[in-house]
């Protein structure tokens, strides 16, 4: 038998395709063919969850606001995104990943790695187990995955992405890896987000290639995160796949187009990523005694505003902590906001009140209305009187 030292390193990267509008597509077989967008409806304020890839043709996406998605595809079909229906499935997904290691890594409801390093040889190698789980993902979920196979995270990452919707693809070596993206655009590389890829473009820094022919001057540019940079650009990547353990800290942020000044629209965001949020920790069985607001203003300075308390995991009280924070800073015009949770615990310490049980019905009204201003995961939290405040501004926006 192979030691495990000498194991070469083996990641599957699976990502399923348009997941929820896969899942409804799945359920309601006349969606099948049709731009369908998950999300807030035309006439309210909002954002894209996700749209299948008939609505991505007219250039909808993720992340984008409702009314520009409407504007792009007027004949589209427009939903509500069903946050349980989604879980539920996530599980069937996980719990097929699950079989072939133990170490993974769930990125989201519908993606993850999985390091089968010290079990690919148990089932033919891990092309084979990539295999098995697209087979086994159609078969008992009746949906399609992605699925990349490579000797690090980002070359997994990146091989699920090469051959979308339903592919498989494998990057075995660092060059196969510089091959295939040495003319690609800077964003490729995993941490290269859109401030990042400004700097470097100031310095005439736009491709993969310029990286790896430029590499003092990226290291000058973004010191010890440029070194990181231009060793991913070779395809040295050490990341390890880790399960979960308690984090130290959980947060979400967005990054607007444009830069906002309107108040209200800021703190319409606000509840959809404190949802986001009280999803996650409660998902984890966690909660939260520090919850802190991040904002990036129009001129890149950063600040960050923080309150401590009890113990919490609700959305509502994520929400109005952080409103409340926005509300005492500069009122300049603002590129980013986010929170993020710290001092994290498995032990509540505050007294539980009729409206914040998780037994509602799921068709209740209350998580019904609050369907309409989902982020990314459909989450479903009763319809309060602040709720309730910002569905009006967004449907006045």
């Amino acid at each position: 038998m192979v030691s495990e030292k000498k194991r070469k390193v083996r990641i599957v990267h699976v990502d399923m395709d348009a997941f929820f509008a896969a899942v409804e597509i799945r359920d309601n077989p006349d969606l099948a063919g049709k731009p369908l967008i998950i999300g807030a409806l035309p006439s309210e304020r909002g954002v894209v969850s996700t749209c299948s890839y008939e609505a991505r043709k007219f250039g909808v996406r993720s992340a984008m606001s409702i009314k520009e998605a409407y504007r792009l595809c007027p004949d589209g079909i427009y939903m509500h995104p069903n946050g349980r229906k989604y879980t539920e499935v996530s599980r069937q997904i996980h719990k097929i990943w699950g079989d072939y290691t133990d170490i993974c890594e769930y990125i989201s409801l519908d993606e993850g790695f999985l390091d089968v390093t010290g079990s690919a040889h148990l089932f033919g190698g891990a092309e084979a187990i990539g295999h098995e789980i697209k087979r086994r993902v159609k078969e008992e979920t009746n949906l399609t995955c992605s699925v990349g196979v490579g000797y690090s995270m980002m070359s997994a990452k990146l091989a699920s992405e090469e051959k979308k919707p339903d592919g498989f693809f494998k990057i075995l070596a660092p060059e196969d890896l510089r091959g295939l993206i040495i003319d690609r655009g800077v964003r490729t590389i995993y941490g290269v987000g859109a401030k990042t890829a400004a700097e470097l473009q100031q310095i005439g820094i736009t491709t993969v290639r310029h990286i790896s022919e430029r590499r003092q001057a990226v290291i000058s540019l973004l010191g010890n995160h440029g070194k990181y940079i231009v060793a991913l650009a070779d395809g040295i990547d050490h990341r390890k796949v880790t399960t979960y353990s308690e984090p130290k800290s959980i947060g979400s942020e967005h990054t607007f187009q444009q830069d906002i000044s309107d108040l209200d629209y800021l703190k319409d965001v606000l509840l959809l990523i404190a949802q986001k949020l009280s999803f996650d920790i409660r998902l984890k069985g966690l909660y939260c005694r520090t919850i802190t607001l991040k904002v990036t203003y129009a001129n890149m300075k950063q600040i960050t505003r923080s309150k401590s308390g009890e113990a919490t995991d609700r959305a509502m009280k994520i929400y109005e902590t952080t409103a409340a924070l926005l509300d005492k800073i500069e009122k300049y015009p603002i590129r980013l906001v986010g929170i993020s949770m710290s001092g994290l615990t498995t032990s509540p310490n505050v007294q539980m009140t009729l409206f914040d049980t998780d037994k509602d019905d799921h068709h209740d009204k209350f998580n019904e209305a609050m369907m309409k201003l989902q982020l990314k995961y459909g989450r479903s939290i009763i319809k309060t009187a602040g709720a309730l405040s910002a569905e009006k501004r967004l449907d006045e926006f």
